[in-house]
């Protein structure tokens, strides 16, 4: 008997018993279904932290000053001026693995256009925070060093500021101000979304940092060229761990450290917090996958089960196949389809459902999932496996009797 009428007869076979046929691969269908929809969730949440990842900038090291004791009390972070421009032009002289350093200065206000406006973030820097950032421009252009040096009146938008004030019009070249000080919009940087923090990194206006020193902030701080951070890009290639100790060496050097003595710094590698994370969505992704692979073995078992009930059920017949010539792996290979074909159409029903409840859970849970050809290959294949595992003992149970036996059984 070859392998056509094998399937043929598998078919009919499961069409006589449609509603043990429906009820045995229910437990495919949901195992399968339960796979892919799980898989699409963690996927989701993989590729959004590979946004945040990709947001945020690579290679990205930020320093930010350190605390003060204040009567036997340790304040907050940052809560001592301790870094200054000078550090973060040093950053990349003195440490070859370091491609950009840019200082930073954070300030909050009104900004004001026309009859609109709105309150917004604003940070001073020079524009070599935009490349440690990886921050590209929209339209218009970027202000250069001699921006910085002139103390010129000229910002950068993000995009929420622009929707925020101009709608749909071009901010570029749109005079603006802010906190009462005019400033020219000569650009609007591209949309990075929200932070590792939640925060939209979209809503916020860039300056050089001499002019939000000495034009927005107040005179005092432009005489101490004081920072409130540095963001720091390291070389591709280059070693994380080592360029951060490497950094953390040199501030303390240039801030005359004593051996003993804490830094008045805090240095984040912010990449290593974001491959965490990005680790510990794949081992969520992976556990997922894992507890809904519990019901395609769930359904597994019942196929051994119903196929086993076959097999008592048709002794007779088997016994009358062989009789009439019928080997022992025909009648194996009979009811192995039987149990295959069962995992296959339950399979293919799973892949109907697992898709549209990854939609489903998208739609109504606004949760963001990834539907991904490599999940549906995988979970059709185990479920074949399962078929092929959980119905080789009924099979060969049936392949083993004897012809006189099975015709004699009642």
């Amino acid at each position: 008997m070859n392998f056509l009428a094998s399937i043929r007869i598998a078919l009919r076979a499961l069409r006589v018993n449609t509603l043990r046929s429906t009820l045995t691969m229910l437990g495919i269908i949901i195992g399968v279904a339960a796979v892919i929809t799980m898989i699409a969730v963690g996927a989701g949440a993989q590729a959004r932290v590979e946004e945040q990842i990709k947001a945020l900038g690579s290679n990205l090291i930020i320093v930010l000053p350190g605390s003060v004791t204040s009567g036997g009390v340790r304040m907050g972070l940052g809560s001592r001026s301790t870094l200054t421009e000078e550090d973060a032009y040093a950053v990349p002289r003195e440490i070859p693995e370091v491609q950009a350093a840019g200082p930073a200065l954070r300030g909050t206000g009104q900004v004001v256009f026309a009859n609109s406006n709105w309150s917004t973030v604003f940070y001073g820097v020079t524009p070599e925070y935009l490349e440690a950032r990886g921050w590209a421009i929209e339209s218009g252009k970027a202000f250069e060093a001699t921006d910085v040096a002139g103390a010129t009146k000229v910002a950068l938008i993000g995009k929420t500021v622009a929707n925020a004030l101009f709608g749909d019009a071009d901010p570029v070249g749109q005079v603006i101000r802010i906190r009462k000080v005019p400033f020219t919009a000569i650009g609007v940087l591209e949309r990075k979304g929200q932070s590792l923090m939640g925060q939209d990194q979209d809503d916020v206006i860039l300056m050089p940092i001499s002019t939000a020193r000495n034009r927005v902030l107040g005179q005092n701080l432009g005489k101490l060229r004081t920072v409130g951070s540095i963001s720091i890009k390291v070389r591709d290639g280059a070693n994380m761990t080592q360029a951060e100790e490497q950094i953390r060496n040199l501030l303390r050097q240039r801030h005359r450290l004593q051996f003993s003595q804490d830094d008045d710094f805090w240095v984040r590698n912010l990449s290593e917090v974001l491959q965490a994370q990005e680790q510990s969505s794949r081992v969520l992704t992976l556990l997922l996958a894992a507890v809904a692979s519990v019901s395609l073995m769930v359904g597994g078992i019942g196929i051994m089960n119903i196929m086993l009930v076959s097999v008592t059920e048709r002794t007779r017949e088997i016994g009358l196949r062989m009789a009439v010539g019928a080997r022992a792996r025909d009648i194996m290979s009979q009811f192995l389809v039987e149990a295959v074909t069962l995992a296959l159409i339950g399979g293919l029903l799973g892949i109907v459902l697992g898709i549209a409840g990854s939609y489903a859970i998208g739609h109504l849970a606004e949760w963001r999932v990834e539907l991904r050809p490599d999940a549906v290959l995988l979970a059709v294949s185990f479920a074949a496996a399962v078929g092929v595992f959980f119905g080789f003992y009924p099979a060969r149970k049936a392949s083993r009797l004897l012809p006189i036996e099975a015709l004699r059984y009642e």
